[in-house]
This record gives structure tokens, sequence and C-alpha cells, in this order.
């Protein structure tokens, strides 16, 4: 807007309040020169699907393509994969496949958005989630792909949906008889180890097919070689696209790589940290905090008072405090309702352990509070992948002999797991 004779144009370069008062009185201000503009930083780890790109998508050359992903499926600038595809004429994108939440993500736990036509791009997208491999392996024939690729953001836990949807699309793959190609990401917890009880057989589901660690330290093409080399009998020989740059200490923040929220209740790295312990509160009569600015963070139940916090820290987990914290969730459990309990508070991520820290927050939950109680259709059990939590903190067992009695299983996978490490 044009300003008048008398008056001064807007500066580009705010002063300081001792330069306002200066030009008040009278005096003179030298502007700072403009500050260099900074570059953006590029990330330090490529992804599979940058590596890929930067090949000129020469692996998808003459073939059919079928993308498995959702709204994690972005470029280090944020560009969505599917665009991208879509945009080159080097790849013949064909459709799009979406799991649990959604390919646009919008689908609370439980869910997904149904099958219908991208507006954006003219896509089919076709829903995947709560198919069997069977149905999978009929939905790739319609949509008439010869090369299914999967690109989506995985967490870190066993009991998150994402990678049996991996699982299933390979089994799907290999009924099908088409090429399963999976586009490495990193593991936001670290690739440094496994932790957690091993899921028994017996209580595979959705939320966890075969045995692995409920913290499993593996990269998503990691682990489509272990499904492949472990439980689908060498059918799939998935192709895969390594990282560069990763390294298996990286916490996510490490990586330079923006993060995307994996489902509506995952909105940052912190929360997913968090998640490989509390995500056991998903089987209790607690909240895990969805409906909270902090989901499985901030913990809680009407009742719950100071006391849970106290026991908690009274413990002396490494790496981990606890705050007595209220909230009113906005949905899920005690909707509309106040409670009261913990919010964690990780300082020293490097010594923190998710799961025992679950466990623990589970132990002294049911010490304080008359009200604990399970999920009475057993899910904490398929979280789990184990009746040993349910059936030894019923019982008053200590932390100690919780964590103790999955020992000898972990030890099993851990060694099973080496086998597949590609970084």
């Amino acid at each position: 807007m044009p300003h008048s004779s008398g008056g001064r144009p807007p500066c580009a370069h705010p002063l300081t309040r001792r330069q306002v008062l200066a030009t008040a009185a009278g005096g003179a201000v030298a502007l700072p020169p403009e500050p260099a503009r900074a570059l953006p930083r590029r990330p330090r780890v490529r992804t599979g699907f940058d590596r890929l790109a930067g090949e000129g998508f020469a692996r998808l050359a003459g073939r059919r393509v079928g993308v498995v992903t959702n709204p994690t499926g972005v470029t280090a600038d944020l560009r969505h994969l599917v665009d991208v595809l879509h945009e080159d004429d080097r790849v013949d994108l064909r459709a799009v496949f979406g799991p649990e939440h959604g390919f646009r993500g919008t689908a609370q736990a439980g869910g997904s958005e149904g099958s219908y036509r991208d507006p954006a791009t003219g896509l089919p997208v076709h829903d995947t989630y709560g198919r069997s491999p069977r149905q999978l392996a009929e939905v790739f024939a319609r949509a008439g792909v010869d090369t299914v690729v999967f690109d989506i953001q995985d967490v870190g836990t066993r009991c998150y949906t994402y990678i049996w949807t991996l699982y299933d699309c390979m089994a799907a793959a290999a009924l099908a008889r088409v090429r399963l190609m999976v586009l490495d990401r990193p593991n936001p917890l670290t690739g440094r180890g496994a932790y957690g009880p091993v899921l028994d057989r017996a209580l595979a589901s959705g939320v966890g097919r075969e045995p692995l660690a409920l913290m499993h330290g593996m990269t998503v093409a990691e682990l489509a070689l272990l499904f492949d080399g472990e439980y689908l009998g060498g059918a799939v020989d998935p192709e895969t696209v390594r990282m560069a740059g990763w390294r298996r200490d990286d916490f996510f923040d490490a990586t330079g790589l923006p993060w995307v929220p994996p489902s509506p209740n995952m909105p940052t790295p912190d929360t997913a940290l968090a998640y490989a312990g509390t995500c056991l509160f998903e089987g209790t009569n607690l909240s895990e905090g969805r409906g909270t600015t902090r989901p499985f963070e901030l913990l809680g139940a009407e009742g719950v008072d100071h006391r849970w916090a106290e026991a908690a820290n009274a413990l002396g987990l490494p790496g981990v405090r606890f705050r007595e914290a209220y909230a009113v969730p906005v949905f899920s459990k005690f909707q509309g309702r106040t409670i009261g309990g913990v919010q964690l508070h990780v300082y020293d991520r490097r010594v923190y352990d998710p799961v025992r820290t679950g466990v623990a927050l589970l132990v002294t939950a049911r010490r304080v509070w008359g009200g604990f109680g399970w999920r009475a259709d057993g899910w904490v059990d398929r979280v789990a992948g184990t009746g040993v939590v349910r059936r030894v903190v019923s019982e008053g067992g200590s932390v100690d002999e919780v964590v103790g009695a999955w020992g000898e299983g972990l030890a099993g996978f851990r060694a099973v797991r080496e086998r597949y490490l590609l970084y």
C-alpha cells in the first residue's frame, strides 16, 4: 500500500528496543546488513523412495505399479510419492492401496477410508484394511498391477498394524504372483535391539501375526526379509531398496527427515517412543490418552490421583519421570469427563526402556487404584502377545517378575533377528 510523502517506508529489518528509543530521541540508527538467506538443511538420511527416484525409477521400468502407502509416504521436501510417481512418464502407476486409517490418514483406530478415486490424481484407491491375503490377491488382480510397492513409516512396535499390512501384502503377492518391493524408512525408536515379550502364535491377530518382540528394533525392509525367510517359506523374495546414511542408533530427529503422523494418535516421534510400552494400556480400563493432546504419554482414569505418579517415581526407572496430570478426553475412553493420572516425561531416551516402563505403570496403577481392571475382551493379551503380563500383574507381581517371564523367548527372537539386519 503506498505511503504518504512525509512517512517512511516499512523496514524489512526489525529494530531492537534500544534502536527504537534512539530513533524516538532523534538519534541516527544504522540498519544491519540483510542476513544471508539460510538454505534448507539437507536430510542426512535418504529413504528408499529417495534412492529409487535418484536412480530414475529404473527398477520400475516396464512395470504396472500399485503403491501401498499413506500420508507418511513423502519425499524429503514433503511431496507425496504418489504425486511424484503419477507425474513421471517413466512410471506406469495404476493404483493406490490404503491401510488402516486410510491413504489420506483420516480414519481413527480400527477404521479405514474405503475405496474411492483419488481426486488429486484420478487413481483408484483400494482399501486393504482387514482383508485376508487371498482377498488382497484378488484386489491386486483387479487393479491390473504386476508390481506392488510398499512405502509407509512404521513406529517400531509390533502391535502397530502397518507391518502386518506389509505381511499380508507379501502373502498376497505370492498368491497373485506379483513382484513386491519395499522402500525402507527409519525405525524411529532406533534399531539397537529388541525388547519386550515375543508373540505367542495362539494370540495372533491384526496387531501381531508372527513371533516378533513387542519392540522389534528393525526397519520395514528388514522385517520383509524376516517375514519371507522365517514365515512365508521364501515364496515372495521381496526386493528391498535400502536407505542411505541411516545408523542403527539413530532416533528419528537425527535423520533430518520430516515427521508426518503415521496415524491420528501418533503426532510426534516422542509419542512413538512412549507407545512401545504404554500401548499395553489399550487393554485396560484406563485411558491411554486418546482424545488428549498427548496420546500414549498421558494416562489416567476417573478416581486416580497423585499416588500413581508418586508410586511410579519411587521405582527410579531410568530416563523417565512422571508428573501428576489431569485431562478431559474429547473422544475415546472417558470422553468429556475429568481423569487423573500421569504424564511421562522422558529426559534421557538413551537409557529409557519403553516396555519396562509400560509394565511398571501397570503394576503401580493396580497397586494404588482400586478400580483398575482389564478390558473384558482380553485385548491386553493380543497387544502384549502373551498372557504373562495380565496374569502376573493381576497376581500382584513385581516389574522384575513380569519382565523376567519373557527372557527366553526374547533371546530366541534376537538370534533370528540378527540374520536379517541390513545396516
